[in-house]
């Protein structure tokens, strides 16, 4: 049996994987995926009744969910370390002409989730994964829109559709706060 540092290390790992790999994700789904590929621009996905979204917004809202889930299982250091090196793997993955935006929006929207899940986690975790990845997108939203583009045009877009993984992860959440109760697991 597997005892729960053992755990705490291998599924961390499994999530900073994951975390990393979401970036080379989500600049290939921009350029690859979706029902609309606009002409030297995004692909896009309908992500409501009449709402487009750059289909890479779905895996920035899978990262929000997984820097959490890094920080519950290896520990605050690894937290702001995946920061750091996920902005650093944007950077060298965006286009030119989308470094800055991609880089800042990325490093600015984790920090944010940080300072609002780091407070929140050891009481709540589904409630702080939520509510850090709610203020995170919305930041990612913001930054990124207006420093690509100098507009916000396509806002409720990226939101929504980053919001539609941030809920799709909630019921693994959950069933991860149940099942480390239940073995005695503690955050790191």
């Amino acid at each position: 049996m597997i005892d729960n540092e053992k755990r705490n290390h291998v599924e961390g790992s499994i999530f900073l994987v994951l975390f990393c790999l979401t970036i080379p994700a989500a600049n290939w789904m921009i350029g690859h995926v979706g029902t609309i590929c606009v002409s030297n621009g995004p692909c896009l996905l309908p992500v409501a009744p009449g709402i487009m979204a750059p289909s890479g917004v779905l895996m920035v809202g899978a990262a929000l969910v997984l820097r959490d889930l890094v920080q519950r299982r290896l520990g605050v250091e690894f937290g702001l370390g995946a920061i750091v090196s996920g902005a650093a793997i944007s950077a060298g993955l965006a286009p030119p002409s989308l470094v800055l935006a991609s880089a800042t929006a990325f490093f600015l929207s984790e920090f944010a989730d940080f300072a609002v899940y780091t407070p929140l986690a050891r009481r709540r975790l589904v409630v702080a994964v939520v509510a850090s990845s709610i203020v995170g997108l919305i930041v990612d939203s913001i930054v990124f829109l207006w420093l690509a583009f100098g507009s916000l045009e396509f806002l409720l877009g990226q939101i929504v559709g980053k919001l539609w993984m941030v809920l799709l992860a909630v019921p693994f959440v959950a069933y991860l706060r149940r099942r480390d109760q239940r073995l005695g697991l503690k955050a790191a």
